[in-house]
């Protein structure tokens, strides 16, 4: 007997083949019978009827950071919301595990960097999850039947230098003995399930202390040593960040991240390719450590967001502002001095100077003031102003806008949220984003769900990309646009019997109405442990999400079952070798 029959939806099965109508029938977590409409004579407990609806796979979330989040939201909202079925996390370097036995401060090491690197709440940090293992294969355990989504998770660098060096792990080099420690941990957390090795060298991320976070201190010598470690598992990768990620890599970053992948022999992918047409020669200077590595037996992937992701801005907590060079020594200041530094013309003057250089990189894009929209606000001397844009007020006021938005967050003690609007929402831009795309090395991903909580939303980059293909900009075919949400991601990452629609894999399925798919506006709510916020989107369209079978998502409404799985490489994913 079927457990559950899902009756003449539109089909489209995730490897770019036309849609076609079908039932399709799921047994004991698989896809048992996929055959036309009223064909199928085994029973079912239960059935629906998917008239007008596509049903594609789950999709697959190549770059998530809910390492945490799984402890306190095991539905990994509001990615399963969107359709996500199954997620990356460890990436950047950042993991959980392994801690050391005999140093329980490294827990509160960790929750600190996680909450400066990744904008996680601290709060819910300590409060939400348990902080109960030591080993690798031990946190994995932790999450083990307890999740709605399927969650595979790369080994951190950072977790295994600091398990290794401690404090040492920063600015220290690691001896002959402790860079064999280190490799001993990697192959343990393999062994136990892990993906492979994260890493990051990116100069924007530095630990709860405002120090480079530990990984950033290796010499290639050790991250050579841990790539050759990833090649004799099965089923792992690489993932690595570099300062060039964000805008254009240097000659170093190409050859490092070209010899990471050869000498292990397997996919890395990297942390996302902005595309932007007003900066032609960054995609070809981007894509050439992926021509490279082909070269030299590798394998590099850039993953890229096929939508303009929803974040909001502060003068008043860390955002991506603090990341342009000069700008974080005045917004880390105390909040009075803070605001008493950038009523200062000249302070303004040498901060907007910073911010056009070319060494802001692909921050430059959230620099036009002007173009600000004002969010919420706090204080009778703003009251109406949100929902306009900085450029009118201005206007209004006779004020530069950067003096103008300088003196509305002033009234709100620097509280304000701030909207930048995007400067790459061109026709240009995306065009190049539709022939970038298709690459053999671009994938679409990037969306660091589970991280930067109060700043960023994008989680819901599959239904918002889904629903432009259909009723937007139609830059891909709806067939086409799925296979890249589902196939492209589980093949790169050797996912067994995941990623299609097909008889014999497991049923990670989204059911949607096509003329509805999208994504809500980002809000911002409250509803982490300890009441702290993030932004958060509803979904708009999905009538279903199933993984492994079983329903999690009915109209948007998490069903409150956990069927999800954690996806230990060897056992569930196999190995994309580049050799």
């Amino acid at each position: 007997m079927l457990d559950h029959l899902i009756k003449a939806a539109t089909v489209v099965d995730g490897t770019g083949a036309p849609a076609s109508t079908a039932d399709v029938g799921i047994r004991d977590g698989r896809i048992a019978v996929i055959a036309r409409p009223g064909t199928v004579t085994e029973e079912a407990r239960t059935s629906e009827d998917a008239r007008g609806l596509v049903l594609a796979p789950g999709f697959v979330d190549p770059h998530t950071h809910y390492d945490a989040q799984l402890f306190w939201d095991p539905y990994a909202t509001p990615s399963l919301n969107h359709g996500v079925t199954t997620v990356a996390g460890g990436n950047c370097g950042f993991t959980l595990a392994p801690l050391h036995p005999d140093r329980p401060e490294d827990a509160d090491y960790t929750r600190r960097m996680m909450s400066k690197v990744e904008g996680m709440s601290l709060v819910a940090l300590e409060e939400g999850a348990p902080w109960n293992w030591h080993t690798f294969g031990e946190y994995l355990d932790a999450l083990e039947g307890r999740i709605a989504v399927n969650a595979g998770f790369m080994a951190g660098h950072c977790a295994l230098r600091r398990h290794v060096m401690g404090a040492d792990a920063i600015g220290g080099q690691p001896t002959p003995a402790q860079l064999d420690e280190m490799l001993r941990l990697l192959h343990d957390a393999m062994d136990a399930g892990a993906w492979g090795l994260s890493t990051t060298q990116s100069s924007t991320h530095s630990d709860g202390d405002g120090k480079p976070v530990a990984s950033r201190h290796a010499r290639p010598g050790e991250l050579l040593a841990l790539s050759r470690a990833v090649a004799e598992h099965e089923g792992t990768q690489l993932e690595a960040i570099v300062a060039g990620c964000l805008d254009q890599f240097d000659d170093t970053e190409i050859d490092l991240l070209v010899e990471m992948s050869a000498a292990a022999g397997r996919p890395l992918n990297w942390n996302v390719l902005t595309i932007d047409a007003a900066v032609p020669e960054r995609v070809p200077r981007q894509l050439v450590p992926s021509e490279r590595a082909r070269r030299a037996g590798g394998r590099i992937v850039a993953l890229t967001m096929p939508i303009l992701t929803p974040m909001n801005m502060s003068l008043g907590t860390f955002c991506a502002l603090n990341l342009i060079p000069g700008w974080g020594d005045v917004l880390s200041l105390p909040v009075p001095e803070r605001i008493a530094r950038l009523r200062e013309s000249g302070v303004r003057a040498e901060l907007l100077r910073r911010a056009g250089s070319k060494e802001a990189g692909v921050f430059r894009r959230l620099t036009n003031f002007e173009r600000y929209v004002v969010g919420d606000t706090y204080s009778p001397a703003n009251k109406g102003l949100t929902g306009r844009v900085v450029r009118d007020i201005a206007a209004e006021r006779g004020e530069e806008p950067f003096h103008c938005l300088v003196e509305i967050c002033a009234n709100d003690d620097l509280r304000t949220v701030l909207w930048p609007m995007p400067t790459d929402n061109d026709p240009d831009s995306w065009a190049l984003r539709r022939e970038t795309w298709e690459h053999d090395d671009v994938l679409l991903g990037g969306s660091d769900a589970g991280a930067h909580l109060d700043r960023m939303c994008g989680a819901p980059y599959t239904t918002r990309f889904l629903g432009d293909c259909l009723r937007g900009r139609k830059l891909v075919a709806l067939e086409r646009a799925v296979q890249m949400l589902t196939d492209d991601p589980a093949r790169l990452f050797g996912l067994r019997e995941r990623g299609r629609i097909a008889e014999g894999y497991h049923a990670d399925l989204v059911l949607f109405d096509p003329e509805r798919i999208d994504a809500g506006a980002a809000t911002l709510v409250h509803d982490l442990p300890g009441d702290s916020p993030r932004l958060d989107s509803k979904a708009i369209g999905i009538v279903s999400v199933r993984v492994n079978g079983v329903e999690t998502i009915r109209d948007d409404v998490v069903t409150g079952a956990v069927p999800g799985t954690v996806l230990r490489s060897g056992r569930d994913t196999r190995t994309v070798s580049t050799r």
